[in-house]
């Protein structure tokens, strides 16, 4: 590390003015997208790279998006070189030769000059309603190479000195299925990063060319100074982690993720190598979305005051061998990759984290039981419906119960679950139930998030694409003494009465029909019997867990409804037995 030349006033400041730009970006491609994936669920990141394609600052989207952010911005400079100039915007998605993470997230990148030099890069990376492939919404389960998974786009100038490219336009619009939507959503996407290239230029010119790329110098080593200062609290050692991936989208598959992670007392070496080959369907990583996959767990692990920069991410090191789950070789399907296998590697990283430092650790958050319904609305237009409501719910941690219904482990609760009246309103859809699960979340002393149950009539013909990852068998690890929490289910019922239990995975058109989705439930943390009674209590009265569980799990007994008073002496009788000894079950009741 250098010394940095910026006094910490400045360096701080300097942070938030470019965090405030990145929320700024964002909030004006709320206001102007058309898909209801960005104005209501803000399934979209902004981020900002210095001059050399480092990202230096990120707002708060998508986690999964903007670890991997340095990677486009890089690539960009790298298929371009010199041929970059003043006004030029690009656009990427492909993993392989791209930079991307995934296909449907399209990236949006504007260099940003002053007095002629390129000073810093800005970054609008947002998942798109559908870009073709073989399913609607692209999330197509029976891919088996990357061909099938919709419009691969390499490193293209969408602008050139400030005129836009109708042609790709056209070209991008004739590859999805909601053209309308591609069309208003790529114009938000554009005007969100020139708002960010007109701030930063502004800021930058402020300073000065010179103080402005010296400051963001400065952060990159201040990031890295501060993940150096939480990787050397921990002790010097090696763990491993490890999560399962169950199915390849075709049959069951024993494959596993597997990192070992080696703290040296200045690096975190993160090795893959013992990570199982690339699978047949589309739960692949790449590269970039295992690095970022990485960066948010082990960021997420070692504390909030850790600067979100690459500077941070120097001192973690990715060993991901090619033809791995983790780094597949091309044309390995990988539409998935940013929310399965990513929650395994995030588990696989947790676990190994959790060893070395278990009051840091968290347990693991359930998958999901949902899928993609599309279709022709009565109108003639098409929609694209992703079945948020119906989300697990997140693992536990040390002081705290888990969410009880969130969005996938690698949004970090960035992504928001849609309204019940809203939902209704923009697809041919009518919401029965939209509740928090009983009994789902894993027991402990600190509870694991318990899901939700949800019940939604289909109106008309659509098409399914399951992702029911977390069907069956529970996917939500416990910790430090924490139960797992519950499997999730999803049934449809037809309108004759008849029931069915779709795959895992896959794709198929159905009639109108019910969909009944349990949602998985997040692991607890430590002992249930140190869980206080009188938050046992209120579980029961919340409905989100039962007095059988209350007592079975954490051995509290409660009198009948609706008060259900603790019954103190049962209680104690009850947790002595568990824990052994008089010492125990009273320092539990205490706690």
């Amino acid at each position: 590390m250098t010394t940095r030349r910026t006094d910490p006033i400045s360096l701080a400041l300097g942070q938030k003015q470019i965090d405030h730009i990145t929320k700024t970006m964002g909030t004006v491609m709320v206001r102007t997208a058309r898909s209801p994936i960005f104005s209501q669920s803000h399934d979209f990141s902004c981020f900002i790279g210095d001059a050399e394609g480092n990202v230096v600052g990120q707002a708060d989207g998508i986690p999964i998006h903007t670890g991997a952010g340095g990677f486009a911005l890089r690539k960009v400079l790298e298929s371009y070189g010199d041929d970059i100039h003043d006004g030029d915007v690009f656009i990427l998605s492909d993993p392989y030769v791209a930079g991307g993470n995934h296909l449907p997230d399209w990236t949006v990148i504007q260099p940003v000059f002053l007095n002629g030099a390129r000073v810093a890069m800005v970054a609008n990376r947002a998942h798109q309603s559908d870009i073709g492939g073989g399913a609607g919404g692209t999330y197509n389960a029976a891919a088996t190479e990357i061909y099938h998974e919709g419009i691969r786009i390499p490193v293209l100038k969408i602008v050139i000195e400030g005129t836009l490219r109708e042609d790709i336009v056209r070209l991008l619009c004739l590859n999805s299925r909601t053209p309308d939507l591609i069309e208003g959503d790529l114009a938000a996407m554009l005007g969100s990063t020139e708002v960010g290239a007109r701030r930063i230029r502004a800021f930058a010119a402020a300073l000065g060319s010179s103080d402005f790329r010296q400051l963001l110098d400065d952060m990159l080593d201040w990031g890295e100074e501060i993940i150096a200062a939480a990787i050397a609290s921990l002790p010097c050692g090696r763990w491993t982690g490890a999560d399962f991936m169950g199915t390849d989208c075709f049959e069951p598959t024993d494959a596993r993720i597997v990192v070992e992670i080696t703290n040296d007392g200045s690096h975190l070496i993160c090795d893959f190598s013992r990570t199982d080959v690339q699978v047949k369907g589309f739960k692949n990583s790449s590269l970039p979305n295992t690095c970022s996959a990485v960066y948010l767990a082990v960021v997420a692990t070692l504390g909030a005051h850790i600067p979100r920069n690459e500077g941070a991410y120097r001192r973690i090191k990715v060993i991901a061998p090619e033809g791995t789950i983790v780094n597949p070789r091309h044309p390995a399907p990988l539409t998935m990759c940013t929310t399965y296998p990513a929650h395994q590697i995030i588990h696989a990283v947790w676990q190994a984290l959790g060893q070395a430092a278990p009051d840091l650790a968290c347990a693991g958050w359930g998958r999901s039981s949902h899928c993609n319904t599309s279709g022709w609305r009565d109108s003639g237009g098409y929609y694209v419906a992703y079945q948020w409501l119906g989300m697990a719910g997140a693992g536990a941690a040390k002081e705290r119960d888990g969410f009880e219904s969130m969005g996938h482990i690698a949004t970090l609760g960035g992504l928001t679950l849609p309204d019940v009246e809203g939902f209704e309103a923009e697809y041919p859809f009518r919401v029965l139930l939209n509740e928090l699960r009983l009994d789902g979340g894993g027991a402990g002393r600190f509870r694991g998030g318990t899901g939700a149950r949800v019940e939604v009539d289909v109106l008309g013909p659509a098409e399914y694409s399951y992702r029911g990852e977390g069907t069956g068998v529970p996917t939500g690890f416990g910790t430090c003494g924490g139960l797992s929490g519950d499997a999730g289910h999803c049934v449809i019922a037809f309108p004759d009465g008849q029931t069915y239990l779709p795959p895992q995975y896959g794709v198929e058109k159905l009639g109108p029909l019910r969909l009944v989705i349990s949602s998985s439930g997040g692991g607890g943390y430590g002992d249930p019997n140190e869980r206080d009674p009188v938050l046992v209590r209120a579980d029961v009265r919340d409905g989100l867990v039962s007095e059988a569980s209350a007592a079975s799990q954490y051995g509290v007994v409660l009198g009948p409804g609706p008060h259900y008073a603790i019954d103190e002496a049962a209680t104690r009788a009850l947790r002595f037995a568990e824990a052994g000894s008089v010492a125990a079950a009273t320092d539990a009741w205490s706690r």
